[in-house]
């Protein structure tokens, strides 16, 4: 009886084995295909800082080794950042022959519409909150001071930021899974929205930098995202029905 039992799951673990090696060699294929451009990559992610500098100041190292291993750093997260379809596909693919056939149907377009989110929240950060926070903090420095931001603490404070902006509009699905999961429901949602949008902003006043501008356009979204999850989640039965039915 208890090597039956064991079988299941060393085939269970190899199989897991399987999958996280297919995504550490995707995400190293990407890697090798991306670290030619390593500068360049950084180069870009610089852009919206650079150009709100003053004329004549650059951004500088205060490291010896940090030229180098911080676009080598950019280049390994940018390469986890485009393979998250094909992780996910992989995540899916394991825990998909334990799910119910209507668990399947919710779990793949939530799989896809929480990859494009969060692929949404960074486009949104890079293109609308950097250039708005930069011009701004660049044209508060005092006079006589002359901003010269270190290139590895920059890094680490985008990618915190696209962090943040990516999980915060993850917020629809969040609401889909708390209504699915029996959790909560859109009725008692709407009810508790003057809550929520404080909350939201409270939220976007602890994750981004200390400005009214980018805690704003943090919390804008939020709120309107969790209408948009509050909408969708009425298409969804609770977890209960939707076994009953199955």
């Amino acid at each position: 009886m208890q090597a039956d039992q064991s079988q299941p799951l060393i085939s269970h673990l190899l199989e897991l084995r399987n999958r996280l090696l297919r995504c550490v060699v995707c995400v190293l294929v990407v890697f090798c295909a991306l670290v030619y451009w390593a500068n360049d990559i950084y180069t870009l992610l610089a852009t919206p800082l650079t150009s709100n500098l003053p004329e004549g100041a650059t951004m500088i190292a205060t490291n010896v080794a940090t030229p180098f291993f911080t676009p080598i750093k950019l280049t390994i997260v940018t390469s986890i950042f485009l393979s998250v379809p094909f992780i996910l596909y992989q995540i899916w693919a394991f825990v998909a022959p334990a799910l119910y056939k209507h668990e399947k149907r919710l779990v793949y377009p939530l799989l896809v519409s929480s990859t494009l989110l969060f692929y949404c929240g960074v486009a949104f950060a890079y293109y609308v909150v950097f250039p708005l926070v930069f011009g701004f903090l660049t044209s508060t420095a005092p006079e006589g001071v002359q901003m010269a931001t270190d290139i590895s603490s920059y890094l680490d404070f985008v990618l915190t930021i696209f962090m943040a902006f990516g999980i915060c509009f993850e917020v629809p699905v969040a609401i889909i899974l708390l209504c699915w999961a029996g959790v909560t429901t859109p009725e008692d949602l709407r009810e508790k929205r003057p809550y929520i949008i404080v909350a939201a902003f409270v939220i976007g006043m602890l994750l981004t930098p200390p400005d009214v501008f980018s805690q704003t356009l943090l919390a804008v979204p939020m709120c309107l995202l969790f209408e948009v999850g509050v909408i969708c989640a009425k298409f969804y039965k609770p977890k209960e029905e939707s076994e009953e039915t199955a």
